[in-house]
């Protein structure tokens, strides 16, 4: 027999040999290793530390270019209408600016922020965003705008939009709780319905302010989660059906059952419901191939198309940079798609793939939403495009998001095939637990055999 080769153990970064283990032969050791509760040479060793590179440089450099988009075309689309209403045009879009250095600031942390730890607060931050979300029927600290109460205003703070806040909220435990509960997702009892009792109040809360558009991403969101997970088709369509069957129950409100008869033929009343609608197409119209230029749309600063800073912004992109400048913004969008689902299949853990998907799913959904509206293609919903229409809390936790998916990236691995990101599910149990990577010995087994 001949003695083991070396085991180099690698703990905290550092590698360092191990000491010589016993003799081995047929697979067994001498009894010396067992004594002193040392692993054989011939067992795989599990390494203690993560392997970090660089993050996706390509999704940073994509939420960077929509943020300066976004800057830059709510100064255009404002810069009018905050000049008659305060005498400033930089009344709107110096708030932008700051919000947007916030979420830099915000991003720039969660990127150099192990993603793992969040799984310590994914329930506090799960029962916060819920708390919020409560908190806005509450007289006196929520702010009304166009009969919806979505805004929530505490003291000197400035008014934030619970909602925002309870999507990365919802996200976080969703990913957790999937991660834990493992291949048990797949089961009616032990996965659809503990899903739908997490995923039910915030949506409650959110249809109840009300605001349909937001309710919809974040519906759309968790069942994305839920398929990625694991779940069952069928459970997923019974949930869809499930959720029809509930809204027509429940029942729309009278102006959104006009906005659905509006998006059918919005010429039936050009001055009224459908003048949204009709100056969005106008606007995207008047673009043409290469657009107006920067500054020069005719409808200048929203004075006649509303809410021209935020949920009609696309509009304006079409009409001041035309086809060409609106279909970089989506090719964008689709990039940052493309490479959110590329961490989501190379993230090192379960846990980080299921928040890279939902944090992806979150930001795209919602940007085809607004963009659909604007197009036509789906009923008038306000609703903001992540990272360029007017907002302070939807620009700022939707970079910190993203920081979120960098950190992710931060560690991805290469791998085989599209889809076998490995689970951090270890045991029959299916218990998740915070993973680390894994390599085999780094030294061989003896070929020799006695």
């Amino acid at each position: 027999m001949s003695d083991a080769l070396p085991l180099l153990r690698r703990i905290g970064g550092r590698s360092r040999p191990a000491e010589p283990r016993g003799r081995v032969g047929h697979g067994r050791t001498d009894g010396s290793d067992a004594a002193r509760g040392r692993t054989p040479a011939h067992q795989k060793a599990t390494a203690l530390n993560r392997d970090r590179h660089q993050a996706d440089y390509g999704i940073l450099v994509i939420v960077v270019a929509l943020t300066a988009v976004g800057i830059l075309m709510v100064y255009s689309s404002s810069a009018m209408k905050a000049y008659i209403a305060t005498d400033d045009t930089l009344s709107i879009v110096g708030p932008q600016i700051g919000w947007a250095a916030l979420g830099m600031v915000a991003m720039a942390a969660m990127m150099r922020v192990d993603y793992r730890y969040l799984r310590f607060i994914s329930v506090p931050a799960y029962i916060f965003g819920a708390v919020l979300l409560v908190l806005v029927f509450v007289p006196g600290l929520n702010v009304v705008i166009g009969g919806s109460a979505r805004w929530l205003k505490l003291g000197p703070l400035p008014a934030l939009h619970p909602a925002e806040i309870a999507k990365l909220a919802l996200i976080i435990y969703l990913a957790h709780w999937f991660a834990k509960r493992g291949t048990r997702v797949k089961g009616f009892w032990s996965g659809t319905i503990p899903f739908l009792v997490i995923l039910a109040p915030i949506v409650a809360l959110v249809f109840k302010e009300p605001d349909l558009g937001t309710t919809i991403v974040i519906a759309l969101t968790g069942l994305t989660m839920f398929f990625v997970a694991g779940g069952s088709l069928l459970q997923l369509a019974a949930i869809g059906f499930a959720a029809f069957v509930a809204l027509v129950a429940v029942g729309l409100r009278a102006y959104q059952l006009t906005r659905i008869r509006t998006w059918l033929d919005p010429w039936s009343d050009p001055l009224g419901t459908g003048f949204h609608t009709i100056q969005g197409l106008l606007a995207l119209g008047l673009g043409g191939l290469l657009g107006a230029g920067l500054g020069e749309s005719r409808l200048a600063g929203g004075l006649f198309l509303p809410n021209a800073s935020n949920d009609y912004i696309f509009a304006i992109i079409g009409e001041e940079f035309g086809l060409i400048g609106a279909g970089i913004v989506i090719l964008l969008f689709v990039g940052l798609a493309y490479s959110g689902i590329r961490v989501s299949l190379t993230a090192p853990d379960t846990f980080g793939a299921l928040l890279a998907a939902g944090i992806t799913a979150w930001l795209c959904i919602q940007a085809f939403i607004n963009i659909g509206v604007v197009v036509a293609l789906i009923p008038v919903t306000g609703i903001t495009l992540p990272f360029i229409s007017a907002g302070g809390s939807s620009l700022t936790i939707s970079l910190a998001a993203v920081g979120i998916l960098l950190s992710i990236s931060r560690e991805t691995v290469e791998r085989g095939a599209w889809n076998n990101a490995a689970a951090d599910r270890r045991g029959r149990d299916g218990r998740a637990h915070l993973p680390g990577s894994r390599r085999g010995a780094l030294a061989p087994r003896s070929a020799e055999r006695t």
